[in-house]
């Protein structure tokens, strides 16, 4: 008997898709595989751990060095979803962030990972707060409005990323990420709570960076989006900026807030973020990461490859020439006079003049 080619295809299209849903593993489920080149493929943030390094980056992989970059060792990831971000608050706490809505926990300086939220997790506790507040304040169509959002975000799937994420202490921390999604602990990260709905950003942009000092928490983002933490109402207000391009970085001191972004752009602002000075960097590619060192110098980073440093806070920038260049992606210190550098090649440990 001749089978109808049309049925041919159809089978042949059913086998296909059969065959490729039997072979995806989810991310979230699979841990990071093991690899010889985890130092030197793409790594997205690098931080310390009292004096370790750990830098974090594509399919989960997290590396490690306690001999300033001279080797890197791949630390246990239980997830295999792109990182983002990486922050310790001491010696042996800290969280890792990326692709997937993953929040990830270590308690032993970086050396082993555990889950504390992933997009499946994330979106269905946004629904879950978002609806409880839509009855209690029934009626109110911003509540409603932001309801209707995080349906969409649950019905899409875990595809929201976190894209950075930073600690007050070892209880007290802030997740951001694409479309407005941030998440608040004030545990440790035992327990995540949604603030999709203490933001002032109603057009749902990117929350690229969050940082603090004292009290006070800042979070910057798309189209010159630069939010400041209200104490007293426990939400973000808009702080308006001079730029409308994507702010990726910023770092807060006891002297200034620097924000860095698209073409080489900077601003500075000495009053808590109420007003910004432009700051020349002599550069054009974007600005993708930046750090506070020991001493007080600031150290910026871009996608061109080039590092700047600053020794008035922030206020000019000098390129440094002595760095091999790449595609920077992050920088944090690496010991005195040292600087540890991540993006496209890896992470490796550049020296400061």
């Amino acid at each position: 008997m001749n089978v109808p080619r049309s049925i041919c295809r159809a089978i042949l299209v059913m086998l296909a898709l059969a065959s490729t849903a039997y072979g995806f593993n989810d991310p979230l489920d699979q841990a990071a595989l093991p690899s010889a080149l985890a130092s030197r493929n793409m790594l997205l943030s690098v931080t310390q751990a009292g004096e370790r390094l750990v830098a974090v980056g594509q399919r989960g992989h997290i590396v490690y060095s306690d001999d300033q970059g001279g080797t890197w060792i791949q630390a246990t990831v239980p997830v295999s979803s792109d990182l983002t971000a990486v922050f310790f608050v001491d010696a042996a706490n800290g969280w890792a962030v990326g692709h997937d809505g993953v929040i990830l926990h270590s308690t032993d300086a970086g050396i082993s990972w555990v889950k504390q939220l992933d997009g499946r997790q994330a979106n269905a506790t946004l629904v879950a707060d978002l609806e409880s507040k839509a009855t209690v304040e029934a009626g109110d169509d911003r509540i409603k409005r932001l309801l209707d959002e995080a349906i969409h975000y649950r019905d899409a799937g875990p595809d929201k990323p976190f894209l950075d994420v930073w600690f007050s202490d070892k209880e007290n921390g802030y997740a951001v990420g694409a479309y407005n999604l941030i998440f608040r602990t004030t545990d440790g990260g035992k327990l995540w709570q949604p603030w999709f709905d203490r933001t002032e950003n109603p057009g749902f942009l990117h929350l690229n960076a969050v940082r603090g000092i004292g009290d006070q928490v800042y979070v910057a983002g798309e189209r010159g989006l630069f939010l400041r933490l209200d104490a007293a109402t426990q939400r973000f207000v808009e702080q308006p900026t001079p730029y409308t391009g994507s702010f990726f970085a910023l770092s807060a001191t006891a002297d200034s807030l620097l924000v860095i972004g698209m073409r080489g752009n900077a601003y500075r602002s000495q009053d808590d973020g109420s007003t910004w000075q432009r700051v020349e960097t002599g550069v054009h590619s974007g600005l993708s990461g930046v750090t506070v060192l020991d001493d007080g110098r600031i150290v910026v980073v871009s996608q061109g490859g080039q590092a700047l440093v600053s020794q008035d806070h922030g206020a000019t920038f000098e390129v440094l020439p002595a760095v091999r260049p790449m595609p920077f992606a992050a920088v944090a210190p690496a010991g005195t006079n040292r600087i540890a550098v991540a993006g496209m090649q890896g992470i490796r440990v550049e020296p400061l003049p």
